[in-house]
């Protein structure tokens, strides 16, 4: 379920794990300033760049792995996918709450190992599927549960892997299937019912096409590409059918409007130990997907 307001309760102690642009640019700012949670501690494998980002946000560096999990109720990761799935089963296992990036792994087995570990653990899990908490988007899938559709066409285009703080080397390696795709995975199931099959052509490096035949009928088209050169991104879903078309740009999606509600609903679902849904099952299903599409872009 999803959770509109946080219960009045002390904020969630979050300890965050990661550094590198995204912990500094959303992560530690967002749980830094609440009011739901509050960031107790940063852990980064490079101790001097956790200490001048938790300088920054007004916390302190943890000295170890260990260290952080011992200040926090929570844990919050801004780190590579294999990074994150090591981490985070420990996490789990410390009967940590767990604020997950997408995908969850760079492979399916990596990812159950995680999955179950926090099944094991009984503990919350939520998955920063960052177009998901903005309010156009989420009434844009709620009007398209009433639209008949028949087809899709989605997009997630940009020249971030042609250099600046996101050409890093997880993402240089796996390309926009991996960093992209689950945004448009996610957003096709939840716009046009459950995909039950995808072809994948193509190369993640440069550009990639899935082709998905949803449960119901449908057929959903989506690009993906990091490398292309555009003066800013383009990225959207719009669905098809007998009684028209609708569409969502989420390329000017104010982020600033996201975070908020995703901070709150993550507050809320561990305060109230009700699972969010996007929690690590959303994440799972997101990374069969993505494993199926690897292979079937190398058959």
């Amino acid at each position: 379920m999803q959770h509109d307001e946080t219960p009045n309760v002390d904020p969630v102690a979050v300890g965050l794990v990661g550094s590198g642009p995204w912990a500094a640019t959303m992560h530690g700012p967002v749980l830094a300033s609440g009011p739901e949670t509050r960031l107790t501690a940063v852990w980064a494998r490079r101790p001097e760049a956790a200490t001048e980002l938790a300088a920054t946000l007004g916390t302190t560096a943890a000295n170890s792995y260990e260290d952080l999990l011992d200040r926090c109720e929570a844990v919050a990761f801004a780190v590579p996918p294999d990074v994150q799935a090591a981490l985070a089963i420990r996490a789990a296992k410390a009967g940590k709450a767990l604020l997950l990036e997408k995908p969850l792994a760079l492979n399916l087995d990596d990812a159950r190992r995680l999955a179950d570990a926090v099944d094991n653990a009984g503990v919350i899990s939520q998955v920063v599927l960052t177009k998901r908490y903005h309010p156009r988007t989420r009434a844009f899938l709620t009007a398209a549960q009433d639209f008949p559709a028949i087809g899709a066409r989605a997009s997630y285009l940009h020249g971030a892997f042609l250099g600046g703080p996101f050409a890093t080397g997880w993402r240089m390696t796996y390309g926009a299937l991996y960093d992209l795709g689950p945004h448009l995975l996610d957003l096709a199931d939840a716009a046009l019912g459950p995909i039950a099959d995808l072809t994948a052509r193509g190369d993640s490096r440069r550009w990639i096409e899935l082709t998905c035949q949803h449960e119901d009928g449908a057929v959903s088209q989506l690009s993906l590409s990091g490398a292309v050169g555009l003066p800013s991104s383009r990225a959207g879903i719009e669905i098809f059918g007998a009684t028209g078309a609708m569409s969502l740009d989420f390329a000017t999606v104010d982020h600033a409007e996201c975070w908020p509600i995703m901070r709150a609903e993550f507050a809320a679902a561990v305060r109230t130990r009700t699972p969010h849904s996007l929690d690590i099952r959303r994440g799972m299903l997101l990374q069969e997907l993505l494993s199926r599409a690897v292979c079937r872009a190398t058959e």
